[in-house]
C-alpha cells in the first residue's frame, strides 16, 4: 500500500471542460457554488445515514416490524447504494455532473419526505430504497463537480479535503442530532434532509454546465452491475439472519455469481465500457479503492451495530447513545482539515498508513472487547476509528481523482 501511494499519479490527458484555475483573488463564482453544493451533497448523504441508525427502536416501537423490519429499514437503502453506485458514477461522465446531482438530489428530497410520512414500515422501507437510488447519484457526482471545477490539484486536494469535512461534521453532529429528533419525533430525522437539500438545488443552478459525453451507454455493463451488487447485497444480508444455505439466499447469490462474470467479461470487449477494467492497474486506483471499502465496511458497521447495542442491551436513551459517539467523531473535523497537509509534507503514504492502523487497532479492540465493557471504554476505541478514518478517507480520495481521466470522475 505504501509503495503505490508514494507513486505519483497518472497523468490526466483530457480535462473537462468545466474546470477552471482559480486566481490570486480566490477562487471563482462557479467554482464556489460546485464546492458548497458538493459539500451540501456529502453532508445530508452522510447525515441520513447516521441519525436513522439511532432511532431504529423508536421506529420499531412505533411502526412494528420487528428486527428484521429495522434492518431492511438499514439495509434497503444499503442495497440500492449499492446496487447503483457504479451505475451512477457512470451516468454522471456520460450526461454531465451537475445533472445528475441534480437528479439524484431531487429523488432524495422526495424520498425523505415520503420516509418522514410513512404510514406503515413497508412504506418507509420503500422510501428508504428509493433514498438509496438518490444517494447513489449524489455521492459520484458531488466528488465529479469537485474534479470538473478544480483544474489545479494542489486546490482540488483542499476542495477535496472541505468535501471530506462536510462528512466528518455531519458524522460528529449526526448520532446527537439524531437522538435529540428522536425525543421530539422519529419522523423529524427525515424532514431535516428537507431545507437542506432545497438550498442545495437553488445553488446548483449556479454552477458551471458539466460536460456531456457522447458515447453510448454500456448496457450490458449496466444491467450486469446492477443485478451482481443487487444480489450480492441482498444475498450477504439475508445470508446473515436465514443462513448461507436458505434457497433465496443461494438464489441470489448465484445470480451474483453470473451477473458479476458476466460484467467482468463483457468490460474488456465493450466499445465503451462502463468501467475500464485498465483503471484498475494503476496502483494508487487499487489502493485507493481498497482502502475506501475498508473504511466503509468498518466505519457504518460500527455505527449500526453500536447504535442497537447501546440502546437495546445497555439500556442508553436515543440522546444518550448519540452522545456516546461524539468522542469519536468530534475530533474528526480538525483532523480532516490537516490530512492534506500531512500529506503534501510526507507524501500521501503516511496519513494513509496511520489512518488505516488506526481504524485496524480500534475495530479490533471493540471485537476483542466484552458484552459488559464499560461505556468509557468502547467510547475510547471507537476515537480511534474516528481518527483514523479522517486521517485516511481525504487522502485516499484525492489520490484517486487525481489518477484517472477528468472524464471519469463519476466513475472513479
Amino acid at each position: 500500500m505504501a509503495a503505490a501511494l508514494q507513486q505519483r499519479p497518472a497523468p490526466v490527458e483530457h480535462r473537462a471542460p468545466a474546470a477552471h484555475v482559480s486566481t490570486e483573488a480566490g477562487l471563482q463564482h462557479d467554482q464556489r457554488a460546485a464546492l458548497v453544493v458538493a459539500v451540501l451533497g456529502m453532508f445530508v448523504v452522510t447525515l441520513d445515514a447516521l441519525v436513522v441508525n439511532v432511532a431504529l427502536p423508536a421506529i420499531g416501537s412505533d411502526l412494528g416490524g420487528g428486527i428484521a423490519g429495522l434492518q431492511w429499514v438499514v439495509d434497503g437503502y444499503t442495497l440500492m447504494f449499492a446496487a447503483l453506485l457504479l451505475s451512477a458514477g457512470a451516468l454522471s461522465d456520460r450526461i454531465g455532473a451537475r445533472r445528475a446531482f441534480g437528479a439524484g438530489l431531487a429523488v432524495f428530497v422526495v424520498a425523505s419526505a415520503a420516509c418522514g410520512l410513512a404510514p406503515t414500515m413497508g412504506v418507509l422501507i420503500a422510501a428508504r430504497v428509493a433514498q438509496g437510488a438518490g444517494a447513489a447519484l449524489i455521492m459520484p457526482t458531488s466528488l465529479a463537480l469537485i474534479r470538473e471545477a478544480f483544474a489545479n490539484a494542489h486546490e482540488r486536494a483542499r476542495a477535496i479535503a472541505l468535501w471530506a469535512l462536510g462528512g466528518a461534521v455531519a458524522s460528529a453532529a449526526g448520532p446527537v442530532v439524531g437522538g435529540f429528533l428522536t425525543l421530539l419525533s422519529w419522523r423529524a430525522i427525515f424532514f431535516i434532509n428537507l431545507p437542506v437539500g432545497v438550498v442545495a438545488l437553488y445553488l446548483l443552478a449556479r454552477v458551471a454546465r458539466s460536460p456531456r459525453r457522447t458515447a453510448p451507454f454500456d448496457w450490458v455493463g449496466q444491467v450486469s452491475a446492477v443485478l451482481g451488487m443487487a444480489g450480492l447485497t441482498y444475498g450477504l444480508i439475508e445470508g446473515g439472519a436465514d443462513g448461507f444455505t436458505a434457497p433465496r439466499v443461494l438464489a441470489a447469490l448465484a445470480v451474483a455469481v453470473v451477473a458479476l462474470v458476466t460484467f467482468f467479461v463483457a468490460q474488456p470487449r465493450a466499445a465503451h465500457p462502463m468501467v475500464p477494467l485498465g483503471l484498475f492497474r494503476s496502483r494508487p486506483v487499487a489502493v485507493s479503492v481498497a482502502g475506501g471499502f475498508a473504511f466503509t465496511v468498518g466505519f457504518y458497521g460500527l455505527v449500526f451495530l453500536l447504535s442497537l447495542y447501546l440502546q437495546q442491551l445497555r439500556g442508553l436513551s436515543p440522546l444518550q447513545t448519540g452522545l456516546a459517539f461524539v468522542p469519536m467523531t468530534g475530533l474528526t473535523g480538525v483532523v480532516t482539515l490537516i490530512a492534506p497537509r500531512v500529506a503534501a509534507r510526507f507524501g500521501p503514504r503516511v496519513p494513509v498508513a496511520a489512518g488505516q492502523l488506526l481504524m485496524a487497532t480500534g475495530l479490533l479492540g471493540l471485537c476483542a472487547a466484552v458484552a459488559g465493557a464499560p461505556i468509557w471504554l468502547l467510547a475510547v476505541l471507537s476515537i480511534l476509528i474516528g481518527l483514523g478514518s479522517s486521517l485516511s478517507v481525504p487522502t485516499l480520495t484525492a489520490v484517486l481523482v487525481s489518477s484517472v481521466p477528468a472524464e471519469r470522475a463519476g466513475t472513479a
